[in-house]
């Protein structure tokens, strides 16, 4: 139990439905669907698409989502991936003709056709109760009314505002300016869109007038991308790919996802006693360190939307050999660098209804306002997930006319027995598959209820060196440096987190990272 004359937060406990999320109108939103009659995929469906006008920078109906969706009656766990495609005409030759070594992090070369929309679409039709036109309701009216912009929100903004161009600028900004907390967003062109798709389903993005701005304007900027392009995009249901830690299984999203590198991470974790370590203390931070360089190693080298080596990568023989490549007093060198863009920037909601289906469901236009690009007419923001396909050629993951790149956003459930017990997801970019392996470890190996879970204190050894969030003691810092790593403390906090508990007693507990500016609520 927490230290109630310290600052922190509860969890919140409740019966009949749950959702955590990181914005509170989109967190209340999602239960105002369950009350009506909605069911978690509703509910999920209308959090995640208003968190496209709370969250601009974050995610949006130009972008993409992965989901695990657990039925109600069932432990069967299916796969959602709403991840769009290259242009047909994209290939990876004609970048490396023009001297480029990887993907340009912004303009027209990274940017993929929109998936989530299709996603949404075919959720909602296959698995929700209430109808698209309902689940759409509340961000449409938000996005013509507006909503105040959040504190974390704000600072995003302003850090990410100086990749907009051009028609983007119009549409994120306010009269020319980055938007203050307290200040009125509005998109009134994203409203007409979703008012579109309630109305038409999937026709209304992917074809007609919507479908035409957002190729014409695509093409205007230089785009490949084709009104036969985005008619192709569709999603696919598929099955987790899972491993085991300390009894329990983490499901993951398959490739092209990295989930799998989260199951890598803790095959490797497997070989330490951390439950004897300090849990933010100096041992604990490095050996997470060094299985994350090994882990990402792996996942550079092997996944893609085809990742013919995922067996191989997920053996616990090939965890043993990793784990006996760590040093417990020294640092090794770093995994080599990606071509491929990271990032930090993407929105994680998960819901549980009172017959206990349970929605995973990430949501990303990739970088802070992706290609820093938006259509014409309605304004609405392209990714740049291209920036996540490398250039080295016969690479799985080489860049390429109708392939989906490597994502790095993924959605997780926990399951024990055969049952599953807990959806939740960690946002930030690359830091994911680590944030993963440290919540789970945090719960199973430390004993730490789920809040104080995602509260701790976070580091990750990435292409930056080793960022350790200011929760750390310098005297750690200090240690960690000393045995090679080279530490700093990152500008922005590492990721956050949502999770719901589904107890045995039948109550629901939800928790949500203080890092942004959701919260979890429960009826």
């Amino acid at each position: 139990m927490r230290d109630f004359q310290m600052p922190g937060r509860s969890a919140c406990y409740a019966t009949n439905g749950m959702v955590a999320t990181s914005h509170p109108l989109a967190a209340k939103t999602a239960i105002d669907i369950l009350q009506a009659g909605g069911n978690a995929v509703d509910a999920a469906i209308a959090g995640a698409v208003l968190l496209g006008i709370c969250e601009p920078q974050m995610t949006g109906i130009g972008g993409d989502c992965f989901a695990l969706v657990k039925p109600a009656g069932s432990e069967e766990v299916f796969t959602l991936n709403g991840s769009g495609h290259a242009p047909k005409a994209a290939t990876a030759e004609a970048l490396r003709q023009r001297q480029m070594t990887a993907v340009p992090l912004r303009g027209i070369e990274p940017v993929t056709l929109p998936g989530a929309m299709d996603a949404f679409c075919s959720l909602s039709a296959d698995y929700g109760l209430m109808g698209l036109d309902r689940a759409l309701a509340p961000a449409i009216r938000y996005a013509d009314e507006g909503v105040p912009v959040a504190p974390r929100v704000a600072f995003d903004w302003a850090d990410d505002a100086p990749a907009l161009k051009g028609d983007a600028r119009k549409f994120l900004l306010i009269n020319g300016k980055v938007p203050v907390a307290g200040q009125i967003f509005r998109a009134p062109g994203q409203a007409e869109v979703l008012r579109r798709v309630a109305a038409k389903g999937r026709a209304g993005f992917y074809e007609g007038e919507v479908a035409e701005d957002i190729v014409v304007s695509l093409q205007a900027l230089g785009g490949s991308h084709t009104l036969d392009d985005l008619a192709a995009t569709r999603c696919s249901y598929g099955k987790p790919v899972s491993g085991s830690y300390k009894g329990h299984e983490l499901l993951e999203h398959p490739p092209n996802g990295q989930g799998a590198t989260a199951i890598l991470m803790l095959n490797i974790l497997k070989h330490f006693d951390l439950a004897a370590m300090e849990p933010f203390g100096t041992l604990r931070a490095h050996i997470e360190a060094e299985a994350a360089k090994l882990a990402y190693d792996a996942r550079n080298r092997f996944i893609a939307e085809a990742s013919p080596r995922l067996d191989y990568m997920l053996s616990e023989q090939v965890a043993a050999k990793l784990a006996a490549l760590i040093d417990p007093k020294r640092a090794m060198a770093a995994a080599a660098p990606l071509t491929e863009a990271m990032h930090r920037d993407t929105i994680y909601i998960t819901v549980v209804d009172r017959d206990r289906m349970a929605v995973s469901l990430i949501y990303s236009i990739y970088f802070g306002f992706g290609s820093g690009l938006a259509s014409r007419k309605f304004g609405i923001n392209f990714q740049n997930r291209g920036a996540g396909f490398t250039l080295k050629k016969g690479h799985p993951n080489e860049m390429g006319g109708g392939k989906r790149p490597m994502h790095t956003i993924i959605p997780a459930m926990l399951a024990k027995g055969g049952r599953v017990v807990m959806p939740f997801g960690v946002m930030g970019g690359a830091y994911q598959p680590t944030g993963h392996a440290r919540f789970v470890s945090n719960l199973l190996d430390f004993g730490m209820d789920q809040q104080s879970a995602v509260d701790g204190p976070r580091c990750f050894s990435g292409p930056e060196g080793m960022l350790v969030e200011r929760g750390y003691s310098d005297k750690v810092r200090a240690e960690l440096a000393a045995m090679g790593h080279q530490v700093s403390v990152p500008l922005d906090p590492l990721g956050g987190a949502q999770n719901i508990r589904m107890d045995d007693s039948g109550i629901l507990i939800g928790a949500s990272d203080p890092r942004k500016d959701g919260c979890a609520l429960g009826y």
